[in-house]
């Protein structure tokens, strides 16, 4: 008999904590056909994009102190190859959105003029150097728990380094993009930090830095709403591949054959 359970809404998103992990690999592997790595030598996560070219990986464990996540891209025409990391405690949803950009079967959008649009949006302001100063070359969360860096190498390639903290304790975790990151993968990133739409968790998932300093609500749900989550996400995105009613080829009209005559 359908029934009720509690679930709790987190926001700022960024402290929302990791969440599932197939939020992530399963669409990309039952929606996206990446293949899986069978290797039990190796046991990780090892998913591979059907070109080949793009592969995301899970170390065994998960460690807060490094990246556990890394999806990289080899170089592809005038893509120079690319790779973007992201700690164990990054919310799934924060990666699914670059993911979900990158596997668009409509390809990248136009490129954006100001990539920091969406934060701007979103009340994130130029951060303050220890000096004082304004940063030119960053964003913060208006509570300042999170932050976007960009930092230029050589005075050519620019990386981007996310991360959520809060002061004088650890990061709580970082994600660091290459300066050959697409443009509009590094958006999606931006974009899914700056909603404000709050993120589902479990009771007993949610993070205490999220209780102390973001805000959180229970709320009862159906558990079917729960259950079948996922599945609505991976038929959504599985949705995207398939031909539109107007795309799909009609059958040639019947034309009878010419009779002998006798």
């Amino acid at each position: 008999m359908p029934h009720d359970i509690d679930v709790v809404l987190v926001t700022p998103r960024y402290l929302a904590g990791l969440g599932d992990p197939a939020w992530v690999t399963v669409p990309l592997h039952r929606a996206c056909d990446w293949s899986t790595a069978e290797d039990p030598l190796m046991p990780r996560v090892i998913l591979t994009s059907p070109d080949q070219r793009a592969q995301l990986r899970l170390e065994p464990t998960p460690d807060l102190a490094k990246p556990w996540w890394s999806l990289r891209h080899a170089s592809n025409g005038d893509q120079r190859a690319w790779s973007v990391t992201f700690d164990a405690a990054t919310p799934v949803e924060i990666i699914a959105a670059v993911t979900d950009a990158l596997t668009d079967p409509s390809g990248p959008p136009p490129a954006a003029g100001d990539p920091y649009e969406p934060l701007r949006a979103a009340g994130w302001h130029a951060p303050r150097h220890h000096g004082g100063l304004l940063s030119p070359e960053g964003m913060a969360a208006p509570d300042s728990l999170a932050r976007v860096d960009r930092t230029t190498h050589e005075g050519r390639t620019t990386s981007w380094i996310v991360e959520t903290s809060v002061h004088q304790l650890p990061a709580v975790w970082r994600a660091y993009l290459d300066g050959n990151t697409p443009p509009h993968l590094v958006s999606a990133l931006f974009r899914a930090l700056a909603d404000e739409t709050p993120l589902v968790r479990e009771p007993h998932r949610v993070p205490n830095l999220a209780c102390t300093q973001g805000r959180t609500s229970t709320r009862q749900v159906s558990a079917e709403a729960v259950a079948f989550a996922l599945e609505h996400r991976t038929a959504a995105l599985a949705q995207r591949r398939a031909p539109s009613p107007s795309a799909t080829p009609t059958s040639p009209p019947h034309v009878p054959k010419p009779r002998r005559a006798r």
